[in-house]
């Protein structure tokens, strides 16, 4: 039986170290066995569990509800199969929104359009992102592993895909918030873009939902994070606080005011409260 160390399987994936750790940490991935000096070692059973993982992740379960789906009882060859069909699903998508490009431009270059023809094109522009599928925050950090680190231990986000280059500078991290994912991006001048800590500002200020913000609150606060304004009534309808993360980034956590209830829980169930 072939064995894999954690650094083998953080290469050939794409996933961190960090990441890994943090599966085991939360229960979703305990390797099967350690070597001498407690070295994590992954057998084909945990990559098929790890496998499993990746595929909820991109089908957009939330990471709290991943132990439950994982006890369903399913063959490998069935998660392949529902893999499959999930990239046939986007294929189809992309066919059709070329469809309707391709349409699009026939009706734009006749020279002689009606007006009915004109119209139909200008409907066809309305319904060109009927095959978009998602959307992607991207943010600009100078050190992403940190921001990384910060996002996850801190904010309770989901852990996701490191990048490096040749010389191991991380270069591009994705991380899982709520139904959404989020990717960081290195400063850059060349493009413009610039982290929140070389420009001393606050360059981007994202709201995220949460179970209970008072609880969230508790956790951000013992970790030492940096609060810009405590929980508050708002008049819109929530309950929020606010905070800036490890490079100066403004984040804004909230819970609708009528689903609110003040925390009861200890720390050791934060991660019921993972976004």
């Amino acid at each position: 039986m072939a064995l894999w160390r954690i650094g083998q399987v953080a290469e050939r994936t794409g996933l961190s170290t960090r990441t890994l750790r943090y599966y085991e940490e939360i229960g979703l991935l305990p390797p099967s066995q350690r070597k001498e000096g407690g070295h994590r070692v992954y057998g084909p059973d945990d990559l098929t569990r790890l496998y499993r993982i990746g595929l909820l992740r991109q089908l957009g379960t939330p990471l709290a509800e991943i132990a439950t789906a994982l006890r369903e009882e399913r063959s490998l060859s069935q998660c392949v199969a529902d893999h499959l069909a999930e990239v046939d699903r986007r294929l189809q998508a992309l066919g059709h929104h070329r469809e309707r490009v391709v349409g699009l431009q026939e009706a734009l270059n006749a020279h002689s359009a009606t007006d009915e023809e004109l119209l139909a094109a200008l409907a066809e522009v309305g319904g060109l992102d009927d095959g978009i599928r998602q959307r992607i925050t991207l943010l600009v950090y100078d050190d992403i592993e940190a921001a990384h680190d910060f996002l996850v231990t801190v904010f309770g986000f989901g852990p996701g895909r490191l990048s490096r280059d040749d010389s191991g500078r991380v270069i591009h991290g994705e991380l899982h918030v709520g139904d959404g994912v989020l990717w960081m991006h290195p400063s850059s001048q060349q493009q413009g873009l610039a982290s929140p800590a070389a420009l001393g500002a606050s360059t981007h200020c994202m709201a995220v939902m949460v179970e209970d913000v008072d609880a969230h609150y508790a956790r951000v606060l013992a970790c030492g994070a940096q609060v810009a304004h405590p929980p508050r009534d708002m008049p819109y309808g929530v309950r929020e606080y606010d905070v800036h993360d490890c490079e100066g980034g403004l984040w804004s956590f909230m819970s609708p005011i009528e689903s609110h209830h003040p925390a009861t829980e200890t720390a050791d169930s934060e991660e019921a409260h993972h976004v």
